[in-house]
């Protein structure tokens, strides 16, 4: 049975691919977005069977998308939520909850959209009522660390060493030899990854060198 779906990714690319796999599958597409503000208008608008969204889209750049869909869902209980995330974020994960139990509710990686039968499968699911979760989020959930540092890159690591040995994002860019915005990506990943969140508790980046030096 053919869905209604609003699309919602940031990634002019990405977005367009999404809209090819779902209408190639028979279903139709009423809007596709790239920012969380342009989702909750269109929803609102068109009230369709179902949404997909990014969970990061501007304006802020941060989990937006995810946000929007939560406003969505305590808006229009019925309506059935799969969220596509770049990588694995368990801060994301534990946001599901907060969607509510009321329709169906999903949260895929990115990847999984190359395997389009997988990810036609999983958005039919979800609209029927279903609950979705990718594989690999599962499995990192189930097998988590009690080290936090286990979820950083190598390139992570070293950034947040050069942290605590003081050093500012600029002497850290020179250092390794990259641009100080290849430092404050890196900075953000390591923020986002030690779930250390804007909560008036602490500096951040003071809280990540700490966790560093108990590890």
């Amino acid at each position: 049975m053919p869905l209604t779906v609003i699309v919602a990714e940031d990634s002019a690319l990405m977005r367009d691919g999404l809209v090819g796999v779902l209408t190639r599958f028979g279903h139709q597409v009423l809007a596709a977005v790239g920012d969380a503000d342009a989702l909750v208008t269109a929803v609102r608008a068109h009230r369709p069977d179902i949404v997909v969204t990014d969970v990061r889209m501007p304006p802020g750049k941060a989990d937006d998308g995810l946000r929007a869909a939560i406003t969505l869902r305590r808006e229009h209980p019925a309506l059935p939520v799969l969220v596509l995330s770049q990588y694995i974020e368990q801060s994301y994960a534990a946001h599901l909850p907060d969607l509510g139990s009321d329709a169906g509710v999903g949260y895929l990686l990115k990847d999984r959209v190359s395997a389009v039968s997988e990810f036609v499968d999983a958005v039919t699911r979800v609209a029927r009522g279903a609950t979705v979760v990718d594989p690999e989020v599962v499995g990192q959930l189930l097998n988590r660390r009690r080290d936090p540092l286990q979820r950083l890159t190598p390139r992570e690591r070293q950034v947040l060493a050069l942290m605590a040995e003081g050093h500012n994002n600029a002497a850290i860019a020179r250092v390794l030899h990259v641009t100080e915005a290849a430092v404050n990506k890196h900075v953000g990943n390591i923020l986002q990854k030690l779930e250390l969140h804007l909560d008036g508790r602490g500096h951040r980046r003071v809280l990540a060198v700490l966790t560093y030096l108990r590890a």
